[in-house]
């Protein structure tokens, strides 16, 4: 029987995305007792305050499996130097409404890729400063900005092998978050 329930979210909804492929890899490293559940976002309209009270469908959806997740594990490119709108337009939602948010208490973990040399790492500091005010304890180390570059992922689409101790330590990592956040 698996436990522990990690709720995904991809912060990008292209088709071919790097991210989406580094988030279904990750999800390989984890122990048994670990699910992940990649969330849509895409369905989600724009947020306005005005319909806090009467939620559509899929944003019922996302709250729900947030509430019913262990944890968290963030996947998401950088755009602009930040975090893209779809992903915060989802933070937004689940967010609302006020004093009600399906994120509080969640063990969250941090992850990105992207072509450029410093990875996601500007978008990451963003999100934690979004995160910290949902009040969700946030994985601070390792951290992991990576490039895409040749090789890090195989032919089924593992994480290749120069990468996959550091990512598997990264997992290891956020395996025990979760656990030391949900004891």
């Amino acid at each position: 029987m698996n436990k522990y329930q990690i709720a995904v979210v991809v912060g990008s909804l292209r088709k071919d995305s790097f991210n989406k492929k580094l988030a279904n890899a990750m999800m390989k490293l984890a122990p048994p007792e670990f699910t992940f559940k990649q969330l849509q976002i895409g369905d989600l309209p724009l947020y306005n305050q005005d319909d806090d009270a009467h939620q559509v469908e899929p944003v019922k959806r996302l709250r729900s499996e947030i509430l019913s997740a262990q944890g968290v594990l963030f996947v998401t490119p950088e755009y602009n130097r930040s975090i893209p709108g779809v992903l915060k337009n989802a933070i937004d939602h689940a967010s609302r409404p006020y004093g009600k948010s399906a994120w509080a208490g969640k063990p969250a973990g941090l992850l990105g890729i992207s072509p450029g040399t410093p990875g996601t790492s500007m978008a990451q500091q963003h999100l934690r400063n979004i995160l910290a005010a949902m009040d969700m304890p946030t994985l601070g180390q390792p951290e992991a900005f990576i490039q895409m570059k040749d090789g890090l992922f195989d032919e089924a689409g593992n994480i290749g092998v120069g990468s996959k101790k550091f990512l598997q330590d990264w997992m290891d990592a956020y395996v025990a978050w979760v656990k030391i956040h949900t004891a």
